[in-house]
């Protein structure tokens, strides 16, 4: 696909907060005998027409999984690739970002993040603040059961402190003290190169989640391929634990 999408292009139905775990990078490189970091350079490129057409889609929040805690523990060398490509990126897309009126906000541990990068992410995400469109969440050190933990925590202090009450807390409390407090559960989650797993990504919000795994590899990853996911999801019949028959009703608006 090329261009523009027309509306003869898009499925009936979009998910509200599309998250994407993008993997698949370094076996791109390994199968053309090229170096790690050339799979990153090409994963990034895809990252750039993803953006781009789910701005066009008019889905309103989109979450890469980029860099995950567990990423800290990879070579040096590949890790310092790493964060030179994602201040490269936020360099390079400023302008698109504030032209597409597109929100960037990050996810995660940030204060591991190199001070240089962590300025200018912190830069960029005040720079784009007003923009209303689209927000793009990059998970960067993100961890999902850090995450849990660290909202647990919190918790347990206001309760010690007496500013909660531990009767007061549900999931609707609990959630408000998760990174994503203000952002909806992802409606739709990808997950490219073949792997069937969540790898320590959004496990609290995904409970109800689609998933969508696919064999292509992220760098490979383009409109068609997102396309493809989107169709399928469009297809799909989200109960939340009702029968279809009440979903039915409730469409119809027959539902007492």
């Amino acid at each position: 696909m090329t261009g523009p999408m027309t509306n003869k292009d898009k499925p009936k139905k979009l998910p509200r907060h599309l998250a994407i775990i993008m993997d698949g990078n370094g076996r791109w490189a390994k199968r053309r005998f090229m170096p790690r970091i050339m799979g990153h350079r090409q994963g990034a490129k895809a990252v750039k027409e993803i953006v781009t057409a789910v701005r066009e889609l008019n889905i309103p929040y989109l979450t890469l999984y980029a860099f995950s805690k567990e990423n800290w523990s990879r070579p040096r060398e590949e890790v310092e690739a790493l964060m030179n490509l994602l201040y490269d990126y936020l360099q390079r897309e400023v302008d698109e970002l504030l032209g597409n009126k597109i929100r960037l906000r990050a996810i995660g541990e940030l204060h591991r993040l190199p001070p240089k990068v962590r300025r200018l992410l912190f830069e960029t995400m005040e720079k784009t603040a007003a923009n209303y469109e689209m927000q793009l969440i990059l998970a960067l050190s993100y961890g999902s059961r850090s995450e849990i933990v660290e909202a647990a925590r919190k918790i347990a202090q206001k309760c010690v402190s007496g500013e909660l009450d531990p009767a007061q807390v549900d999931e609707e409390l609990f959630a408000s003290f998760l990174y994503t407090a203000d952002i909806p559960d992802p409606d739709l989650i990808i997950r490219t190169s073949g792997e069937q797993r969540l790898s320590n990504f959004l496990l609290y919000q995904a409970a109800y989640s689609e998933f969508y795994m696919t064999e292509t590899l992220w760098p490979d990853f383009d409109r068609n391929e997102l396309m493809k996911a989107l169709h399928d999801f469009s297809g799909r019949e989200r109960r939340f634990g009702k029968t279809s028959e009440q979903i039915l009703l409730r469409c119809t608006g027959n539902e007492s």
